[in-house]
């Protein structure tokens, strides 16, 4: 039975929807990172120390976002890459999650308490960078996977999202979320994974069936 060009347009709102809801899920965790890092002091001093501590609390919930569109992202992908990709991904969130702790509450902690910045706060900073390096490494590795995967799949329809996440991953080893880079770091981030979210998806997720 052939279905009518009602039913046809309803079909297409549905799968035009889905998309575009795929779509805004994949780019959440950068955008979100972005707004944060639009707010994100540029330097740690007794000024700001406060609010650079409660900042990294509040953003705890939040670096793992970005590992977690990664899981999914590789989920279409083979074992050979999805695994070592996904690994990588688990490598995020664990790293960065110790640099937010180490150079975000604790480095704010020490500067509002002993009201400015010590050699004490340098050694803390060492740490994080460390933390905060291989981090932002295991993002760029498991992304580069991502691209690869995608690419197999979706070829030249997924090569600006896989360009933009590349070179926003790359960026992201030494910018992080600080503005003004770092925030358009995120967004590119944003931007590229929902670009790869929508062009990896199966071509049978966006064509009907003929009946």
């Amino acid at each position: 039975m052939i279905a009518g060009p009602s039913a046809a347009r309803g079909y297409r709102r549905r799968v035009l929807g889905s998309r575009w809801l795929r779509g805004l899920l994949f780019a959440l965790p950068g955008l979100l990172l972005a707004g944060f890092g639009a707010v994100h002091p540029a330097y740690l001093d007794a000024a700001t120390a406060s609010w650079w501590a409660e900042l990294h609390i509040v953003l705890l919930p939040f670096f793992p976002l970005p590992a977690v569109a990664q899981w999914l992202l590789l989920a279409p992908a083979p074992p050979w890459l999805r695994w070592p990709g996904r690994v990588a991904a688990f490598g995020f969130a664990a790293f960065y999650g110790g640099l937010d702790a180490v150079a975000g509450i604790a480095a704010g902690t020490v500067v509002h308490a002993q009201h400015g910045a010590t050699p004490v706060v340098g050694a803390v900073f060492g740490v994080g960078d460390l933390l905060g390096y291989v981090g932002s490494a295991c993002f760029l590795i498991a992304n580069a996977l991502i691209v690869a995967a995608v690419i197999s799949r979706a070829k030249w329809r997924a090569v600006p999202g896989a360009v933009l996440l590349l070179v926003a991953s790359v960026s992201f080893l030494d910018s992080h979320i600080f503005w003004p880079r770092g925030v358009f770091t995120m967004i590119g981030v944003a931007i590229g994974m929902s670009w790869l979210a929508l062009a990896g998806e199966p071509k049978s997720a966006t064509r009907p069936e003929r009946p």
